[in-house]
């Protein structure tokens, strides 16, 4: 890459002049008309050995001479080297533009695909909604995250596994078999499986506020997940049975509307027992007893964790212990996976390091094939907190109320009755992910839904809008028979042609740090930067001999942002 050449350039200088420094940066400077590339190496720089006693160099004079030595050794792909400020800045060639641009419509597709991952394996387990309850807000934004994550590593090289740990047993499923109890209409099997799942979310929501409330029910509560635990109770077992398929049926539907598919699929019921004997096994090693539970006391062996509980005094295990029967069972499932990444909301971050270090002591081997990512909370513009039909918000009724939304913008566009409706919930899921992904994954978010659902400005569906203009334009040349070519090129360099050629830069960057929001960010960049050159720009003219460079420009804006979006885990729509 011309970054490299770009370090070892200045090396070479440092050496030929006989100065040292220390870890320079070279960066694309904020204002593209700064250059394309800016070092700090000057001001790094330690000059003594060539200083006398009557003579003291500033960081100007000492940028002019390494940017003099570079400017008499740059290769072809550097136009020229300017120093300000006393930093030194980079300003590519038109060639090296046009040989950019080439190179990304010769890959088409694989742009932006690097080998950094080459031969790993890795697995990402993310979702994980439970069985009973509605899929909720957290479940979509780990969704987002998640998808994003695994799409990014296997453009990397990694083949990636994807997991889903869903909690098929607890007090929710005690609530919400309660709330069904009570409520037998809940329990009409003739609707679709979407509308007994909703109902089922509706007996849960009952079962928990009767639990919090009221002291009998809570106590009915606890007796119905007794029996759930035991399995001996002929009809708890039938409404659990057609509980679990209905909803389990119902986050499938989601799933094939966020564009994911599972590759394994774990539930709490199986890890129970697994995790169990693990404890069991490690009984004075690790875990020790405490007023009739069992514990791990972690403080002993890190002060800034805490004392868990992984079997009640009930006998029962609790969430930790499942944990520890999920991470054996991962890599018993996959035993050459060289990373276990789990994603989480970010409270959950303290009891998993607790769990985390449990299983370091039972498995030193996992301690460094593990790997926990955590995400803030969606907080709503205004404390808006229920849906466009007066219902509290789910993760299910944001995605509806996003593609209904989109449905009333496109009352003016001919498209057939389904592929409209595509159209709508591609564009819906655009919407809600890129204002995830938008934001590094660590800090909350808020969420403003109409900004969200904007065809303009910083929002999903201006990026698939973007990439729709590109192809009606593709569409244009290709109807005038205009063909991408690289004989005649323009005067002028484009400002999204200083861009496109950073997207390998910017995958990479979010493989290693498992960040999807370089690529989110970079893609509103480079979108505005087409948009600005489309309309500025006459791009399809048969008169013009330099058209054909100007189509080959936007095909590669066209992979770059297909393939970008694809990385985001977002449709890119032909027409919209």
């Amino acid at each position: 890459m011309i970054e490299e050449k770009i370090k070892k350039l200045i090396k070479e200088a440092l050496k030929n002049l006989n100065i040292e420094s220390g870890n320079f940066s070279v960066e694309h400077p904020a204002d593209l008309t700064m250059g394309d590339y800016s070092t700090n190496v000057a001001k790094l720089a330690n000059v003594k050995k060539l200083e006398t006693k009557n003579k003291r160099f500033t960081r100007e004079e000492v940028a002019d001479m390494i940017g003099g030595f570079i400017n008499r050794n740059k290769p072809k792909e550097i136009e020229k080297v300017e120093e300000k400020a006393g930093f030194i800045n980079f300003y590519l060639s038109r060639k090296f533009f046009a040989g950019s641009i080439e190179e990304i419509v010769n890959k088409a597709n694989n742009v932006g695909k690097n080998d950094i991952l080459s031969g790993k394996k890795i697995m990402v387990e993310y979702t994980d909604p439970n069985p009973f309850k509605p899929f909720h807000i957290g479940h979509l934004m780990t969704n987002a995250i998640g998808e994003s994550i695994a799409r990014i590593l296997e453009h990397s090289g990694a083949a990636v596994a994807r997991a889903n740990y869903q909690g098929d047993i607890g007090l929710h499923v005690a609530k919400a078999i309660w709330g069904l109890l009570k409520n037998e209409k809940l329990q009409n099997k003739s609707g679709s499986h979407n509308l007994q799942a909703t109902n089922i979310g509706q007996a849960y929501m009952h079962g928990a506020e009767a639990y919090e409330n009221d002291e009998d029910s809570k106590k009915e509560i606890e007796e119905i997940n007794k029996k759930i635990y035991a399995r001996n109770d002929k009809k708890i077992n039938e409404i659990y049975q057609w509980g679990f398929d209905v909803t389990m049926e119902a986050f499938e539907d989601l799933y094939k509307m966020l564009g994911t598919k599972f590759d394994f699929y774990f539930l709490e019921s199986a890890m129970a027992d697994i995790g169990r004997d693990i404890v069991n096994a490690n009984m004075d090693k690790v875990f020790e007893e405490s007023d009739g539970a069992t514990v791990f006391k972690a403080e002993k062996h890190d002060p800034k964790l805490h004392t868990r509980v992984f079997i009640t005094s009930a006998g029962l295990p609790t969430y930790e212990t499942k944990e520890l029967g999920l991470t054996e069972e991962k890599f018993k499932t996959n035993p050459e996976m060289d990373l276990s990444i789990m994603i989480t909301a970010n409270e959950q971050m303290n009891y998993m390091r607790v769990v985390a270090k449990a299983i370091s002591l039972i498995h030193p081997d996992f301690e460094k094939r593990m790997k926990h990512i955590t995400h803030g909370m969606m907080r709503f513009v205004g404390d808006k907190m229920s849906s466009r039909k007066g219902n509290v918000i789910t993760g299910e009724s944001l995605l509806n109320d996003a593609r209904d939304a989109i449905l009333e913008k496109m009352t003016d566009r001919e498209f057939p009755n389904e592929e409209r409706e595509k159209i709508a919930s591609d564009v819906g899921v655009a919407a809600i992910k890129y204002s995830i992904l938008k934001q590094s994954t660590g800090g909350d978010i808020i969420y403003d839904f109409e900004n969200s659902i904007s065809f303009e400005g910083d929002s999903g569906p201006y990026l698939q809008y973007s990439c729709a203009r590109a192809n009606s334009v593709l569409e244009k040349a290709q109807k005038e028979n205009i063909l991408p070519d690289f004989e005649v090129l323009p005067g002028e360099i484009f400002e999204v042609e200083k861009l496109l050629y950073r997207f390998p830069e910017i995958v990479f960057r979010s493989a290693s740090e498992y960040e999807p929001h370089f690529i989110a960010n970079y893609l509103i960049e480079v979108a505005r930067a087409y948009n600005s050159f489309y309309g500025n720009t006459v791009i399809v003219n048969k008169e013009d001999k330099t058209s054909p460079y100007k189509i080959a420009l936007t095909y590669a804006f066209s992979f770059v942002m297909k393939t970008g979006l694809h990385l985001l885990g977002i449709e890119a729509p032909v027409k919209m």
